[in-house]
């Protein structure tokens, strides 16, 4: 395995085998020779962060299949657990690593007295701004830093369900050293439930900061990807519809599905019939929605605007794998 960019990674399993276990975090350091815009953090941790059902993932899964939605949680866990526990020195940095890596709900992290020192969004380094909390999208990994410079006691760490009618929290604790009092007090406040707005807003806060160095000496800003001419445009507009009577989710009015032959196998050995090249468009249509193996070819050292367009009134999120993408509006 080769990896381009220090980040945090969670190993998770590809499909709801999640609910049944199936993640773990991966810490990827920077390499010695390549300096890090902040000082060395004292410690740090990481924190898989998800939404969980009680009901089994074969279960689940044939819940899904059968044309019903994937339903409400039965409640949030940090690294698979209700309570956790997280220990450290007065006066000392620690980095926090955060993923979502919950099946469908978005959360909201904060630590109980303590501000987030915002570095890094999914192995690309920030510009460091502080925040109370964050929101984390499903799939998202952010890390930040926190100071443990408040009075030596215990503090609340919570994690909290964002875009619900019903608030699921999770809490673990975020112990000093030289503590000797429990967590007090009211849990950190969240922003409102059901505010897109605030989300929307933070996430634009985010920006790069173009003279840290990321993989390679040179800096993130080197490469001055606005001046590139896209030679390409895909939008891609997301669905629910019902497909013989059974709720599917679609792009660009088709709902993927799995060929026997997987499709890299098929594509690099030619085997014909297992996909087709115009069987998804890459803009969105009035067709019926229709169930399909969706494959959109472009070509090599294309530079591609993607524009996603989601008509829904919920969050949805979308893992670009295997590429580089910037956000630009």
């Amino acid at each position: 395995m080769e990896f381009w960019e220090p980040t945090v990674l969670f190993l998770q399993t590809q499909t709801i085998l999640t609910t049944a276990g199936g993640f773990g975090g991966l810490n990827v350091y920077h390499r010695s020779v390549i300096p890090i815009p902040y000082s060395n953090p004292d410690g740090d941790f990481t924190l898989l962060i998800g939404d969980w059902y009680k009901t089994n993932h074969k279960t689940l899964s044939q819940s899904l299949d059968s044309g019903k939605s994937l339903g409400f949680p039965d409640g949030l866990l940090i690294n698979g657990q209700v309570h956790s526990s997280f220990t450290g020195n007065q006066g000392k940095t620690y980095m926090f690593r955060i993923s979502n890596v919950g099946l469908s709900t978005s959360v909201n992290f904060r630590i109980q007295g303590h501000m987030l020192k915002l570095v890094e969004v999914e192995g690309s380094h920030t510009i460091q701004n502080l925040y109370d909390s964050l929101d984390v999208h499903v799939g998202q990994s952010v890390s930040v830093l926190v100071t443990l410079n408040q009075p030596p006691k215990d503090y609340y760490i919570v994690a909290s369900t964002r875009f619900t009618q019903t608030v699921l929290n999770t809490i673990s604790v975020l112990h000093y050293s030289n503590s000797h009092s429990s967590a007090s007090g009211l849990l950190p406040s969240a922003p409102p439930a059901t505010d897109y707005d605030w989300s929307m807003k933070q996430a634009r806060t985010y920006r790069w900061n173009l003279t840290a160095n990321a993989a390679r000496p040179n800096p993130q800003g080197s490469f001055h990807y606005g001046t590139i001419i896209p030679t390409k445009r895909i939008n891609l507009a997301n669905s629910a519809p019902l497909i013989n009577g059974k709720l599917r989710y679609a792009v660009n009015s088709v709902s993927h599905i799995n060929p026997d032959t997987p499709l890299k196998l098929a594509d690099y050995f030619n085997i014909p019939g297992v996909f087709s090249d115009n069987s998804i468009q890459s803009t969105p249509s009035n067709a019926p929605a229709h169930l399909a193996t969706s494959v959109l070819r472009t070509s090599l050292h294309d530079f591609i605007e993607v524009v996603f367009q989601n008509n829904e009134n919920s969050v949805q999120s979308w893992h670009l794998d295997g590429y580089d993408f910037w956000v630009v509006g």
